[in-house]
């Protein structure tokens, strides 16, 4: 075997780690959703009102993006994942014996802080290590970690509502980081990152980047998908529950289906792209969120979410990847800084969404609500495209 046979089998293999990483980070996120009535009911709070420890978490993973970025340019992005995710494990199990809201919802805070680091610096490191002609796939690989995490932590979170805890269900999590944690650092030593004493840490890169119009549009673009994707998604479960009065396992279970969308994209992408081109891609996603938002609002029996949130599902995906490989284009020197930037503002969308939409959903009802989001969706999508379009044309 070569020298650059090795070198090109490192990346790969700690892929692996880092898909594994990214989606226990993905089903933490997503345990909640059909356990949201559970967690009000333990803490005697509405939904709405326990809504409160999502848009924290929320908050706090886009926030830190921006303190991620520049340290893991600069020490390396496996060390800074690996410490977070052992941060990760012990905020993860202190959440679980909390006896108020309030409680809870700071060490979802504290949690979210630290789950901040394995995705975007996972984007990062897939930039440095992959030929700009191999990243979409790679990172069309990577993105598959995340879809499994979609479909296993509702699917998980239904579960273990019916039969056990929600408390249970963090604290596997909780044992299953510690665990990639270890991996985490051994990758760190077995592929070591070359350190850059260099760049000292400083957030000036970030008004570098902000200095640039593109960069404004893809971040104003990152922050409204958040809004409108994750505003109503943390309420599809309850809708279940109150309109069909389904078990949470069954909720769980629907919700999951939301991964099949993206598999199906992940699986149809290498075809997708060059037959209708980014931007064509862009605007099928939002035409697809639409259509899959405004059939969940107007669902006249429960077994019709499953073609309408696997729809969904797909339309996201498809919606946010050509998004997110304009972020990872932005700054190719300084790449890890560029996608936390991204993260930051499309995780900030994603903290305001549902206490917007948890209000909108509240006066409106779902069928209301839920095709209001999609219809804005589309709408982002028309726009992103035309502006997306006009820059590509700028820059030749």
């Amino acid at each position: 075997m070569t020298s650059s046979a090795s070198a090109s089998d490192a990346p790969r293999a700690s892929l692996l780690v880092l898909g594994t990483a990214a989606f226990l980070v993905q089903a933490d996120s997503r345990v909640v959703d059909p356990l949201l009535k559970i967690i009000a009911g333990d803490f005697h709070v509405t939904k709405e009102g326990a809504s409160i420890a999502l848009t924290l978490y929320a908050f706090a993973y886009g926030l830190f993006q921006l303190f991620y970025g520049p340290l893991g340019d600069r020490i390396g992005k496996l060390k800074v994942m690996a410490a977070a995710l052992g941060a990760f494990s012990l905020t993860e199990l202190a959440g679980t014996f909390m006896p108020s809201l309030p409680l809870f919802t700071v060490l979802r805070f504290l949690t979210g802080m630290c789950a901040a680091a394995v995705i975007p610096l996972s984007l990062g490191y897939i930039g440095d290590k992959f030929p700009a002609s191999e990243r979409q796939i790679t990172l069309g690989r990577f993105m598959s970690a995340l879809m499994l995490g979609q479909i296993l932590g509702s699917a998980l979170g239904g579960v273990f509502g019916d039969y056990l805890s929600w408390r249970v269900i963090y604290r596997v999590f909780a044992g299953i980081s510690l665990v990639m944690t270890l991996l985490l650092l051994r990758e760190s030593q077995r592929v070591p990152e070359a350190p850059r004493p260099e760049r000292k840490f400083s957030f000036a890169p970030y008004l570098t980047l902000w200095a640039k119009p593109m960069t404004r549009v893809v971040l104003v673009v990152a922050f409204i998908e958040g809004f409108f994707i994750f505003g109503g998604l943390p309420f599809l479960g309850a809708s279940l529950r109150e309109r069909f009065d389904l078990s949470y396992k069954t909720i769980g279970l629907l919700l999951g289906c939301f991964g099949i969308g993206g598999l199906i994209y992940s699986a149809s992408v290498k075809k997708l792209v060059p037959k209708i081109g980014e931007l064509g891609t862009l605007l099928l996603g939002g035409s697809l969120l639409l259509i899959g938002y405004s059939l969940i609002g107007w669902l006249p029996v429960w077994w019709l979410f499953v073609p309408a949130i696997v729809i969904f599902g797909m339309g996201y995906y498809t919606m946010h990847g050509p998004i997110q490989t304009r972020a990872t284009e932005l700054a190719p020197e300084m790449r890890g800084t560029a996608v936390a930037l991204f993260a930051f503002a499309f995780f900030l969308g994603q903290a305001a969404g549902p206490a917007v939409m948890g209000q909108v959903l509240k006066h409106g009802g779902y069928g209301v609500g839920f095709p209001l989001a999609g219809a804005g969706l589309f709408v982002l999508a028309l726009v992103a495209r035309s502006l997306f379009g006009a820059g590509s044309k700028a820059a030749r």
